[in-house]
């Protein structure tokens, strides 16, 4: 069987389509982890002594098929998501060229296969390589103010993307991606998926791409971009500036598991840092400074986001009201906590994270937080999240020391460490990576 198999490897790059479209469908089958001929796939990657690992034919016919007509891009997109978890796979499929496609193929609004895209880009990011070239990544684009997007990334083009007509004028100028992917993963949510995907303004999702800025925020240069004041509008560097964290965290209560996921793990990784709690407990209508940056951007006002998934319907005093968000205020009786418990408790240690400092546990009593979590532990049922929640209590309903008043005095939280949340397929994972949750404050 495996050698009838790897007789079909070379009809992958025979001109008719409706070959390479029979010869990919019959090896797709074998590209799911667990399958028995799996590893035709990574035959001869390894390399041998000191010789470098030599990218395959049939990984590069892969790519390349990655570009064709749509039947054949959708199961070579998959055949890639679903081979790259192998660590072998990473260093062939991140390489600039390729990454380069990928990251304007998901940007360009009238790509068919957006979401598959993003799913492969989201578990390439598991590896810390690739988040590094992402976040330095720039891709070309040519503005196009008369159509419906308002540009056109060059080397988007491909059997499922076409380029507009007519054709933008002018040299195609280089902009950093990443700010991009983020205003594109914000139009994603914007679509109506009941509706007709031809009438779409923007035919992907892009759901998955929450994993992806989950898995960059693990790099302490990946947070540093969250959190650092940039232009509102990527192609504007007159515009406004914002935190980037600013336009996602909205999505924490979102219908899509893994959208809402991949925020909540985000929101997480970037208070990892004390620095810049004031920034992301602050509201919109104060700036605030994110050392070392001297740029100032409106606070992300993040608390609310935070706390709607664990908010329920319980009715509170008046005075109790008063404390929270207005966002949390008066909640419907129909109100219902996140009913993924991985993702209440990425929710509380966030909240633990953010009481590293006198300053943000002040904040967090006065904002309503304990009367949130109280009556989330009344309902909660996985004894783990209720054990977080239980130190959060203790944490904001205890006395402050002597030593505590200044803020600088964190020791009695040190002992307790958290895991930076690393996302592959949708399935949140632990990076081994830690810190302890006081290290920032001594």
């Amino acid at each position: 069987m495996e050698a009838q198999l790897k007789e079909l490897i070379p009809f992958l790059r025979d001109k008719n389509p409706q070959v390479r479209q029979i010869a990919l469908s019959n090896l797709l089958g074998q590209t799911p982890e667990g399958s028995p001929h799996r590893n035709i796939f990574y035959h001869g990657l390894g390399g041998t002594g000191l010789q470098k690992p030599k990218e395959t034919d049939i990984i590069r016919d892969l790519k390349l098929l990655c570009r064709d007509q749509l039947a054949v891009a959708h199961d070579a997109f998959r055949a890639l998501v679903n081979l790259s978890d192998s660590p072998l796979l990473v260093p062939f499929l991140s390489e600039p060229a390729f990454l380069t496609f990928l990251v304007s193929y998901i940007l360009n609004a009238d790509s068919i296969l957006a979401d598959l895209a993003s799913m492969l880009l989201s578990n390439l990011t598991a590896s810390s390589s690739p988040c590094a070239a992402l976040l330095a990544l720039n891709v070309p684009i040519l503005k196009t103010p008369s159509s419906s997007s308002s540009f056109f990334p060059t080397l988007a083009r491909s059997g499922t993307c076409f380029a507009p007509v007519p054709y933008p004028p002018g040299e195609p100028q280089d902009i950093l991606a990443l700010p991009l992917l983020i205003d594109a993963f914000v139009e994603g949510a914007l679509m109506d998926p009941s509706g007709d995907r031809a009438s779409r303004k923007r035919k992907g999702e892009l759901h998955f791409l929450a994993s992806v800025f989950a898995n960059i925020s693990t790099s302490p240069a990946g947070r540093t971009f969250f959190i650092t004041s940039r232009p509102t509008d990527p192609l504007n560097p007159n515009s406004t500036n914002e935190y980037p964290l600013a336009k996602i965290v909205a999505f924490t209560e979102h219908q899509d598991t893994i959208r809402r996921g991949g925020v909540a793990s985000t929101l997480k990784n970037c208070v990892f840092s004390s620095q810049v709690h004031r920034a992301i407990l602050s509201p919109d209508t104060k700036t605030v400074v994110v050392p070392p940056s001297t740029l100032s951007a409106p606070g992300i006002d993040a608390l609310p986001y935070i706390l709607l998934p664990l908010a329920g319907p319980e009715e509170l005093d008046l005075e109790d009201q008063e404390k929270l968000p207005s966002a949390l205020q008066f909640l419907p009786s129909t109100k219902k906590r996140d009913p993924d418990p991985v993702l209440r408790l990425t929710h509380v240690e966030t909240l633990l994270l953010l009481c590293t400092t006198r300053w943000g546990r002040d904040y967090l009593r006065d904002h309503g937080v304990y009367e949130i979590v109280r009556g989330a532990h009344m309902e909660e049922t996985v004894d783990k999240v209720s054990e977080h929640i239980e130190r959060l209590v203790q944490l904001l309903k205890g006395d402050e020391s002597v030593e505590t008043v200044d803020g600088q005095d964190c020791s009695f939280l040190s002992c307790q460490k958290y895991s930076l949340d690393v996302v592959l397929l949708g399935a949140t994972a632990r990076r081994q990576e830690s810190a302890a949750i006081g290290d920032d404050c001594r």
